[in-house]
């Protein structure tokens, strides 16, 4: 059973986890910009050098090339090393590799005035509305059907269903590298110290919370910036409950979609855990990463619901002897449209080429380099989380608690894996975001939660001028 917007499924060798990025993107107005053009832009900007194996897009050996990279869990060493190898095969060529952490805002302005970056990691929190730009960006699948350095065909080396999360209709727009699993995160140590068991039910949360506050801890946590974390929690749980009506209703932004029975069940779930005071307060008023610190280092609360960026984001700030450990999310019964090990999964970290970009070729050859084995194995190595570059994570994941329980995760779902872009799509998460640190605040019951989201959502729907993805 394949259960996901578009097939991501796992494959042999490499068990670890499918990724997202990280946290649920804000969308950014792009009206005013001027239209870009296709991949035939590949030809005309930077490109002066003799097209061959080792030079599929004919970069000129002298160009300059301009890569600006979200800088958040995953930071930016990586692309750094890309970047590296690149001028090692160039060595005539310029590679600038700058770190950015508000996409949108900083990049919009580019866009506007016809002089993007050649290679932009479209992430984070604010990054940029897919559907503001689509047209101005090349269709990567040229790069797919390239070789990489090791001499095969890019496309091969991928894991089945990597590249799905950046279809556009019939265009390849993105190339999302990681592959993030989401889940709940947990101290392996601190659970085996307490005997507690991960729960699979939200009864079974609910009486591990009540075991938590006899230890003087809380059930969870959260961080302002990452409120809607548990948006995603709750949208996978519900989507494993009630199966692909609950993801169709949401993805395709029917009318009371949020009012869903699956959707409510789990809200009211989580509403009785905030009753109980098994959230620790203040979240709304706290920086993301230091509430983070408060589970990893601090373990004031035993749970954090998250990607699998967590573990490089928070590695400065884990105790020692953590082992990170991370569960699938629960459901609200025991006979749950899909099995309670279907595991949430998608391509985070996508990477654009934009067509005005003034050294196209410049760009997909960065990107090539990053689908490199050398590159996608440190990658892996050094942040310790999966690409879609498949068989590259050895069986002991790098010596990483969280990386071995990624992999066991998506062993356990199998070809049960699913997904969702529409809040990403549509640039929904700054007003959910408020909506989400009321709620975790007590400061809002289910109800009132659910008419604000339905409202955003609606707005959406009705507005003419967003182009609607349908979701089957």
């Amino acid at each position: 059973m394949k259960i996901q917007d578009q097939p991501l499924a796992r494959r042999n060798v490499m068990r670890a986890a499918l990724a997202s990025a990280v946290a649920v993107p804000i969308g950014a107005s792009m009206a005013s910009c001027a239209t870009g053009g296709g991949s035939d832009k590949s030809d005309k900007k930077g490109s002066s050098g003799k097209k061959s194996e080792k030079n599929p897009f004919g970069m000129a050996a002298d160009s300059t090339i301009d890569a600006v990279i979200f800088k958040g869990g995953y930071g930016i060493e990586y692309a750094k090393f890309a970047g590296k190898i690149v001028k090692k095969d160039f060595p005539k060529a310029t590679v600038k590799v700058s770190p950015q952490t508000n996409i949108a805002q900083t990049l919009q302005p580019r866009f506007v005035s016809g002089n993007p970056p050649d290679l932009i990691d479209n992430s984070g929190a604010n990054l940029i509305s897919f559907q503001a730009i689509l047209d101005q960006l090349e269709d990567l699948t040229d790069v797919t059907e390239a070789k990489n350095l090791e001499g095969k065909v890019i496309k091969d080396t991928l894991y089945g269903g990597a590249l799905a999360p950046g279809m556009f209709g019939d265009k390849l727009a993105s190339i999302n590298y990681v592959l993030t699993v989401y889940g709940i995160w947990y101290s392996k140590t601190l659970f085996d110290k307490h005997g507690w068991k991960t729960p699979k039910t939200w009864d079974e949360m609910f009486e591990l919370g009540k075991k938590a506050k006899k230890a003087n801890k809380y059930l969870f946590c959260w961080g302002k910036e990452a409120a809607t974390y548990y948006l995603t929690m709750c949208i996978a749980s519900a989507i494993k409950e009630g199966g692909d009506p609950v993801r169709l209703k949401l993805g395709n932004l029917k009318p009371n979609c949020w009012s869903d029975d699956s959707v409510q069940g789990v809200l009211k779930a989580m509403k009785k855990i905030i009753d109980a005071d098994m959230v620790k307060p203040g979240g709304a008023g706290t920086q993301f990463t230091a509430a983070q610190a408060q589970w990893s280092n601090a373990e004031d609360a035993i749970l954090y619901p998250s990607g699998g960026w967590i573990e490089n984001e928070m590695k400065d700030q884990t105790k020692k002897n953590f082992k990170m450990t991370g569960f699938t999310e629960p459901t609200l019964t025991s006979d749950s449209k899909f099995p309670y090990d279907s595991l949430h999964s998608a391509g985070g970290e996508g990477y654009i080429v934009p067509s005005q970009g003034k050294n196209v070729p410049g760009g997909k050859e960065f990107l090539r380099t990053m689908l490199s084995k050398q590159a996608a194995t440190n990658f892996s190595k050094t942040v310790l989380s999966p690409t879609i570059v498949k068989d590259l994570v050895p069986p002991d994941g790098f010596g990483s608690t969280a990386l071995v329980s990624q992999t066991k995760m998506l062993d356990a779902a199998g070809d049960n894996v699913f997904t969702w872009k529409f809040v990403d799509n549509y640039g929904m998460n700054d007003d959910l975001l408020t909506l989400w640190n009321a709620f975790l605040a007590g400061k809002s019951s289910v109800a009132k939660l659910t008419a604000g989201m339905q409202k955003i959502t609606d707005k959406v729907r009705n507005d003419k001028s967003v182009k609607k993805i349908k979701v089957t």
